[in-house]
Formats: C-alpha cells, structure tokens, sequence
C-alpha cells in the first residue's frame, strides 16, 4: 500500500473506531510499529488531531470532534466529490464505492441516493453492467479489448480495438477506441458490442488533445428533418424542444446534429415513410441510394 493510502486509511479508521493500538495498525498494513509512530507524526504535522497515550487503555486516537471537511474542503467541495462518486458507484465501479463509504464518514454526511443508472433491462439483465464494467477497466489498466460488433446495418465484425474513453451521448452510451483492424479513431455504440473480452496486451495511446481530436475521424453532419406528425410520439422522446419546429402540413421540421456514421444513416431510415432528409443534400444522396439498395431485395 503507498504511503499517501495507508495515512489516509488510518484516519478512516481512527474516526470509525476512536482509538487503536500502533501494534493492531502494524499488523493490518504490514508495517513496522516504527512505521506506525512515524506515520501519525506526519499526519500530526499536517494539523490532523491524532494523539498516542500510554497505559492499560492507550494507544493512537483521534479527537472525537474532529470531522475532516473542516481543514480541507468546504461545505459545496465535499458535496460535490460525493455525489461524483456516487455517480461513479452506479456504473459498477466497485473502488468508487468503497471511496464514497469513507469519504461519507470523514466528512460526517450521509450521502443523499440523488442519482440511479442501471444497466439491465427490464427483465433484470445485468449483461450490460457487466460490459460497460468490462470496457471500464481496459480503458483504466490500458488493455486492449476483442468484441463482436454489429452495425446500424446489422453486419457483424469480429474487431481489436484500445479503448480510450467512455461517452454518454444523445441517450446512448459510446466507446470512443482506436480501432486495429481499421488502424483509425472509431465510434462504437456500447448497446451493439457483443462477447467483449480484455485482452492481456497493453497499449500507450492517449486519447487525443482537444486540438488533435480531428484524428478520431469524428465528423459531425447537420440534418434538417421533416417528420410526419404521426411520429409525434418518437419526435418528443428522442429530440429536444429547441430542435423542433412544425410547418404548416402540421409536420414536424427537426434540426438536430449527429456523428456521421452507419448509425445516423440507419437511425433515418428507422423512421421508414413518415421522414424525408430536407438538408444537406450528401445526406439525402445517401438515404435514397440505400433505399435503392433495399428495394432490389423485393424484385
């Protein structure tokens, strides 16, 4: 255990049990006595109240009133780190939960529940939960990753990729990698990644500075959409108020932005008959040459 960990592990504990022995602390961290005593001599310097008694009912303890918000962070600071890592502890992150237990005793608060993420679906899946915790420690430990992925066309591809962030995007989740069999930045929506597996190869690539980010071949496309207002029901869940216009047909006009991909692609043509691509004219080329595409398979 570094050092910085044990320290911080000794004031955890002294404030849950009030007083222990130097021997009790040795003992739990592998240390020395010595070791011990030197430790609560550097948390004394930086004005932590620990003091050591002798006798039949000494040892180490910690001045009763002592809360560690007082000497470090303010009121909004502690809040503010607790409900991150609250937020952190509904993804699966096992150490962020351990971390918001202990913090939530230092700081002498209980945390209020404010927020729930959960990956299963209705039926109680925990798949999901078990992916994204999966690609959350290659992404930490920088290893590579083998999945199955499946397009917005429903191809499938066998792919090797290093995953370097994690994005929550317009409702779904991402993985933002560098792709080895396509040797570029990729885009992968989390909800198609299949039989994900962590490899033991390592890699040293950072995820790219914001003046470097065009290397990730993100490129973002406006879309201007007209939907018919029989889609009412899909326009109002899955676009926001400030996106949306009506004409005078009573149909929707949808200004939105998207990374232009296979998924946008599939996403307009989800809406079958009821949309028509109004702007920019690369997109409408798409649309209908796919449509063409699909067409022949009923000739």
């Amino acid at each position: 255990m570094q050092v910085n960990n044990r320290l911080f592990e000794i004031i955890y504990i002294l404030m849950q049990k009030k007083k222990v022995t130097a021997k009790e602390l040795a003992n739990k961290f592998e240390v020395s006595t010595r070791t011990i005593y030197r430790d609560i001599e550097t948390l004394s310097s930086a004005n932590i109240p620990i003091y050591a008694s002798k006798g039949k009912d000494g040892g180490i303890g910690i001045l009763d009133e002592y809360i560690l918000n007082k000497t470090i962070l303010s009121e909004e600071e502690q809040n503010q780190i607790l409900f991150a890592l609250q937020g952190m502890s509904k993804v699966g992150a096992q150490n962020e939960k351990d971390i918001l237990e202990k913090l939530s005793t230092l700081f002498n608060k209980k945390v209020n529940d404010w927020i729930k993420i959960d990956f299963s679906n209705w039926e109680k899946d925990n798949k999901k939960e078990k992916l994204f915790d999966s690609i959350k420690s290659a992404i930490l430990n920088k290893q590579l990753i083998q999945f199955i992925y499946y397009n917005s066309n429903g191809e499938k591809s066998k792919r090797i990729v290093e995953p370097l962030q994690i994005w929550f995007k317009d409702k779904s989740w991402y993985l933002i990698s560098y792709c080895r069999n396509k040797e570029n930045y990729r885009i992968f929506k989390i909800a198609r990644i299949k039989e994900c597996e962590i490899l033991k190869e390592h890699f040293e690539r950072q995820f790219p500075k914001n003046e470097e980010q065009e290397k990730c071949n993100i490129k973002i496309i406006e879309l201007e959409l007209e939907i018919n207002e029989n889609m009412a029901y899909r326009v109002y869940d899955e676009f926001e108020s400030e996106e949306i216009t009506k004409n005078e047909k009573g149909n929707f006009i949808v200004k939105v932005k998207y990374p232009e991909n296979e998924w946008v692609y599939g996403y307009i043509l989800s809406f079958g008959e009821y949309i028509k691509v109004l702007s920019p004219e690369r997109a409408k080329k798409i649309i209908k040459e796919k449509l063409e595409k699909s067409l022949k398979n009923y000739l």
